[in-house]
C-alpha cells in the first residue's frame, strides 16, 4: 500500500484515497497541428520503467486537486510529492532519490 501525501491539503493517506492519472510532465498535444500517429502516441503510449518514475495523482476523496509523485516501481518506495504545476521535481525530492539510488546502489530509469 502506497501513503501518499497530498501537497496542497497535507493530508498523508493511502492510496485509495487518491486516483492515479498517469506519467507526469508529458506534452499535452492539442489541435490539428499533429498528425494522427503523433495523437496516437501521445493518446496510448506510455514509458513504463522499472525504477523511479514520476506521476499524476488526484486527491479524489480530499481537497480534489491534482499534484505529482515521485517513487520507486521497483519497491513502491515514495519520495515525494509537489505541485502539479512545477516543471519538474524539486530539489529535495532529487536529493531524496540521488540519496537512495546510491545507498542500494540500483540504477535510475527515471522517465522524467
Amino acid at each position: 500500500m502506497l501513503l501518499l501525501t497530498c501537497p496542497y491539503c497535507g493530508v498523508t493517506a493511502e492510496e485509495t484515497e487518491f486516483h492515479p492519472g498517469g506519467q507526469a510532465h508529458i506534452e499535452r498535444k492539442a489541435g490539428t497541428e499533429h498528425s494522427d500517429a503523433e495523437f496516437e502516441e501521445y493518446l496510448f503510449l506510455r514509458n513504463n520503467p522499472k525504477g523511479v518514475h514520476l506521476e499524476r495523482w488526484r486527491h479524489q476523496y480530499g481537497c480534489g486537486k491534482w499534484f505529482n509523485v515521485a517513487r520507486d516501481t521497483r519497491t513502491l518506495e515514495v519520495y515525494g510529492s509537489y505541485e502539479i504545476e512545477a516543471k519538474e521535481p524539486p530539489q529535495e525530492i532529487k536529493d531524496r532519490i540521488a540519496q537512495r539510488l546510491a545507498e542500494t546502489g540500483l540504477p535510475e530509469k527515471t522517465v522524467n
